[in-house]
């Protein structure tokens, strides 16, 4: 009875914390975009960057808060579970709603830069001399940040060129933010209460998340591949899901392609830069099964209806998640 009561109050403590990271992330991505309007920088800019930042911050508060608490397992395994989550669920989810409509850049740079960010993950991982073998040091950690700033790079660039790089008429508009004035000192209080949301979120999800293993005798990979990476990935899914509902497919995968760019670039090499993270080679299964489905990502253009993700590519995506859901909770590995 006691371990029960001890179980409900550590899920109590982990879905304020996660309430604590949506809202942080929020508060934090309305300050930064009222300064940047400040600034006059272009709001296909803000959407890009800072909102697909923004969406990947509870995965960065959970991943740099464990990487520096020495639970290295939470901080990859929230990354690559959350990446999955995105890919196939999400994604998958958005398609059957309604079919995807793939853009120019996003197929011949961004998928494959994706795959290419997840390959280089796995090569970091598994590189290295017998002292620094399956571990990522600060120097691949500050490699994983400079990709990180091309990327960032690359999106001011095609903010410039804009739909002009897809031969179309119009440039594509970011409908995230409303059009109102915010002064700075209102954004510099959003900024301040979304970083302490977010802390003070990170340290209650990652604490009662190894509780819980602790608890019930599981490994934190296990809680960081499904709890953790899922629930880090609700501002995706929010957004991913309304996007595609009001026709802004391109906003879905956008979103979604940027997080996982993000997730990898700047989470993990922010985390290995401030701590180096110890990896452990179980999960090699998962991030193979992320490189080959971001891979079939970047086919389904190609294959079927020319530039599209179909009802029925999501589908099987999503089954493929339930199914390797299924796999890992079975097995506890």
């Amino acid at each position: 009875m006691k371990e029960v009561v001890k179980m409900f109050m550590y899920i109590i403590l982990i879905v304020i914390g996660f309430v604590l990271l949506i809202k942080g992330a929020d508060f934090l991505v309305d300050g930064a975009s009222g300064i940047a309007k400040k600034f006059n920088i272009p709001e296909i800019v803000i959407g890009l960057t800072i909102v697909s930042i923004g969406t990947s911050m509870p995965e960065l508060v959970v991943s740099v808060t464990s990487a520096l608490e020495g639970h290295s397992d939470i901080a990859i395994g929230n990354v690559v579970g959350s990446n999955l989550a995105n890919l196939l669920l999400i994604l998958g989810v958005c398609s059957v709603i309604k079919p995807l409509e793939f853009k120019k850049e996003t197929r011949i740079f961004e998928i494959p830069f994706m795959i290419f960010s997840t390959i280089l993950l796995f090569f970091l991982s598994i590189n290295g001399t017998s002292a620094e073998l399956n571990k990522i040091t600060r120097i691949e950690g500050i490699i994983l940040l400079a990709f990180c700033l091309i990327f960032i790079i690359y999106n001011f660039i095609m903010a410039k060129k804009g739909a002009h790089f897809d031969n179309e008429d119009t440039l594509v508009e970011i409908h995230t933010y409303e059009n109102k004035e915010i002064s700075i000192f209102q954004s510099l209080f959003g900024i301040v209460v979304g970083i302490i949301g977010l802390k003070l979120g990170g340290d209650l999800v990652v604490d009662n998340s190894v509780q819980i293993a602790r608890l019930l005798e599981i490994s934190e990979k296990l809680i960081s591949l499904t709890i953790v990476a899922f629930s880090t990935s609700l501002p995706e899914l929010i957004t991913s899901i309304a996007a595609t509902r009001k026709g802004d497919t391109d906003m879905a995968i956008g979103n979604i392609i940027g997080s996982q760019i993000f997730n990898i670039l700047l989470i993990i090499g922010m985390s290995a830069t401030l701590m180096p993270i110890n990896y452990s080679t179980s999960y090699n299964s998962n991030i193979i099964l992320l490189i080959v489905s971001s891979i079939i990502l970047g086919l389904f253009p190609f294959i079927g209806k020319k530039n599209q993700m179909s009802r029925g590519n999501g589908v099987l995506f999503v089954f493929t998640y339930f199914l390797y859901l299924g796999t890992i909770i079975a097995f506890n590995n």
